[in-house]
């Protein structure tokens, strides 16, 4: 009897555990996003510095950069299958309205042609090994406000279509995923209660309709992705940062019937070279290995980042093992400029 009990009390350890484990790999169309959209949340500065995102890069903080532009570039190259990525993106922040709060609009294209997608994967019917092009567009709205001289909360929304047409080597019939859009956004909330001490928390709930077509076989399946983030940082004094934090990445396929759950940690480290002009900065962003350096000179200031392995915790092998990536900023305070500030 205590035999059987305990083997039952096994079997639904294992059931439980089961929901945790296995791959929830996006398709290619959406694991495209990982090189960009899930970044240029976090801002360059905070993805050299470890990318926790809920401090430096927390929602909650867009009114800092209040009556500001921006340009962003990246590229994305994997070693190992030659794949190549690039993004462009644009944005800017309102001028300080209703007590200090702002918002903040960025628009972002991402593509890339003659990719090879699965082709360091696990031989699977589902995924054959196959050269593909693919491309996603978004646009994401940011708030945040103060809501004392210690708190400050903000809010996202998102709008984001990715597509992929992948001909396989095997000589089947070409695929195709495309995305339609459902509700997407997240929150964030910021502590500060002096100059030496920094704590938040992240979310994001990123929901699409995904479908893939292969000859007359089509099917559609909601894929979710969440991620929650925590961070606290520490300045023992002024130009020097100390960031540490963790990720949880919580996702399901609807396509492939699978969920996963991990938690990643986020360290990072940032040093003032010269006062309000060069920074240097450093860390790990979950499987991410960071460098990064700003450059500010009167109304302008440039973010560069360089990455090894972006986004090798979210992607998986799907378009390869190991990549470098390299993402830059030109920041202009358009307000300065215009000698409004």
């Amino acid at each position: 009897m205590m035999l059987r009990q305990r083997l039952r009390t096994a079997s639904l350890v294992a059931i439980a555990l089961s929901c945790f484990t296995g791959s929830a790999d996006a398709g290619p169309e959406t694991s495209l996003r990982e090189f960009a959209g899930a970044q240029v949340k976090k801002g360059v500065r905070t993805i050299g510095m470890g990318g926790d995102g809920a401090t430096t890069g927390n929602y909650a903080l867009v009114y800092k950069d209040a009556g500001g532009a921006l340009f962003d570039q990246g590229l994305v190259r994997f070693q190992d299958t030659g794949n190549l990525f690039t993004f462009s993106a644009v944005g800017f922040t309102t001028p300080h309205f209703w007590d200090d709060a702002a918002f903040y609009v960025i628009a972002l294209g991402q593509q890339g042609n003659g990719v090879r997608v699965w082709d360091r994967s696990a031989p699977s019917p589902a995924k054959p090994p196959s050269l593909g092009d693919l491309s996603d567009t978004s646009v994401f709205v940011k708030f945040a406000k103060p809501l004392s001289p210690s708190w400050s909360v903000g809010f996202m929304g998102a709008f984001e279509l990715s597509q992929a047409s992948l001909v396989p080597f095997n000589g089947a019939a070409p695929i195709r995923f495309h995305t339609s859009y459902l509700p997407s956004g997240g929150a964030g909330l910021h502590y500060h209660p002096d100059a030496h001490w920094q704590a938040g928390v992240r979310l994001i709930m990123n929901h699409d309709n995904e479908t893939r077509t292969q000859g007359a076989a089509t099917k559609t399946g909601l894929l979710r992705s969440y991620e929650y983030r925590v961070g606290v940082a520490y300045s023992p004094w002024a130009g020097t940062l100390f960031d540490a934090g963790a990720a949880a990445l919580d996702r399901s396929n609807g396509l492939e019937n699978t969920s996963t759950f991990d938690i990643h940690p986020t360290l990072g480290a940032e040093q003032a070279l010269v006062p309000k002009r060069v920074w240097a900065r450093a860390g790990l962003d979950e499987t991410t290995w960071t460098t990064g350096m700003s450059l500010a000179v009167s109304t302008v200031k440039i973010d560069l980042a360089y990455l090894y392995n972006l986004g090798a915790a979210r992607t998986a092998d799907i378009f390869g093992k190991r990549n470098t990536s390299l993402i830059a900023t030109i920041n202009i305070h358009y307000e300065a400029m215009l000698g409004k500030h």
